[in-house]
């Protein structure tokens, strides 16, 4: 009789498996990227889930996806759907939203303005006010579709 056993590691095991530091681990289960893990006695148990989520963040990272991109994305997939992530089996569906990183809206100026800023990539950002013609909103849609699009596909 075969009975697969679920794959159970300690932090250091599972940060091993999935190429990060024990440090990332505890920092992804903070900001909720991982399910806090189970504990069992003195031991804290990581399972598969852990691994495929922390594989599929690395494969999501390697598409430029910033982490809040990374984390609405994990949220709105299945098990299932992240174990393929996780296995480099990215679905058009999971390129990055036509907003790649969204922040609050700056603080209204005196024109009672709102702007909001988007993060293109690290060190990048395009800002866009409420008052923005068509056209310019149309603008902003395409850099934000293009900045989210692969790399290797520009």
């Amino acid at each position: 009789m075969d009975e697969r056993r679920p794959q159970r590691w300690k932090i250091d095991e599972l940060a091993e498996r999935a190429g990060v530091s024990p440090r990332t681990v505890r920092y992804y289960v903070q900001r909720g990227l991982l399910p806090a893990p189970e504990f069992r006695g003195p031991d804290t148990a990581y399972g598969e889930e852990h691994l495929h989520r922390l594989k599929a963040i690395r494969v999501l990272q390697e598409r430029h996806l910033p982490l809040d991109a990374i984390e609405a994305t994990l949220a709105s997939r299945s098990p299932e759907e992240i174990a393929r992530i996780a296995k480099g089996k990215v679905p058009d569906a999971v390129e990055l939203p036509p907003v790649v990183s969204r922040s609050p809206a700056l603080p209204a100026g005196p024109s009672s303005e709102r702007v909001t800023r988007h993060t293109l990539a690290p060190g990048l950002e395009l800002h866009l006010s409420d008052q923005a013609s068509p056209e310019v909103r149309a603008l902003a849609e395409a850099l934000l579709r293009e900045a989210a699009r692969p790399k290797g596909t520009r």
